[in-house]
């Protein structure tokens, strides 16, 4: 499933496509049909991105909601002749106006609606802060996190703590700041928590400028300046066979339903 920073990377990069044109709007699967209808021909205004959610603001009052979820992409044709639909594509944006044609593809996603602004609203009344919006208020999660007897790795995981945080993130920010994945949130001085978002904000904003989780700092990797981090390089150890640091054999455990990986060394219980 994408994680904040590819939300934020898709509405940065769409919106410079799309925001401010008039678009047709379609369904050729069918099940978006309906929604489709409402604002085929609107002009889109902007598009909005909060934790793993995409939100669409049109000129009709109407926004449109996204969840990838975890087989829903996106696909970007420009020019006047797109392919022809196929398979089981949800919605088609293709820009109607006098600029450059382009037109966007989305198959797969978990939620694809239009809905009045309030549905928005009680969308992201359920999510915690987005560390990568600037009005994101940290107090709220490092509060909630500080007052939970839930495991840590739990917490970074639960949406309506942190907003965008995913499996991969949440190994590398345990990591960086030696907790154990099952360290009650309360067992972590407040120091601590701080640090923790700080970092999330980094690593976040890093992976919406780069388009990509890199979360080794480079200063580690014994590569020529300028090298590109290879893959299987950029991260601490999260899918890793050892510890990039120490070479300590990486274990797993399941936290919030989802395999957490850890180094027994760098995060002792």
């Amino acid at each position: 499933m994408p994680e904040g920073h590819t939300i934020h990377r898709i509405a940065r990069d769409h919106g410079k496509l799309l925001a401010g044109r008039r678009l047709s709007v379609t369904s050729p699967q069918g099940r978006f049909a309906a929604d489709a209808e409402r604002v085929d021909g609107a002009v889109l205004e902007g598009i909005e991105p909060y934790g793993k959610h995409l939100f669409y603001w049109w000129s009709t009052g109407e926004v449109g909601h996204v969840h990838l979820g975890l087989f829903g992409k996106y696909r970007i044709h420009r020019g006047d002749d797109p392919p022809e639909p196929k398979g089981a594509l949800r919605m088609r944006l293709s820009t109607i106006d006098d600029g450059d044609p382009v037109t966007i593809d989305l198959r797969g996603p978990t939620a694809c609606t239009i809905d009045p602004p309030d549905v928005r609203d009680s969308i992201v009344d359920r999510l915690g802060p987005d560390p990568l919006r600037n009005d994101a208020d940290a107090d709220r999660a490092i509060d909630r996190m500080a007052k939970s007897r839930k495991a840590m790795g739990g917490l970074l995981l639960d949406q309506a703590v942190v907003a965008g945080i995913g499996n991969v993130y949440r190994a590398e920010l345990l990591f960086v700041h030696g907790i154990h994945p099952v360290r009650p949130g309360k067992d972590c001085d407040r120091a601590e928590l701080e640090a923790v978002w700080d970092t999330t904000v980094r690593m976040l904003r890093a992976g919406v400028k780069s388009g990509r989780i890199v979360t080794v700092d480079r200063a580690e990797l014994d590569l020529p300046k300028g090298a590109r981090i290879p893959r299987r390089e950029a991260t601490y150890v999260y899918k890793r066979d050892r510890c990039l640091r120490c070479g300590t054999p990486i274990q797993t455990l399941d936290v919030a339903n989802r395999t957490c990986y850890y180094c027994p060394t760098h995060q002792p219980r």
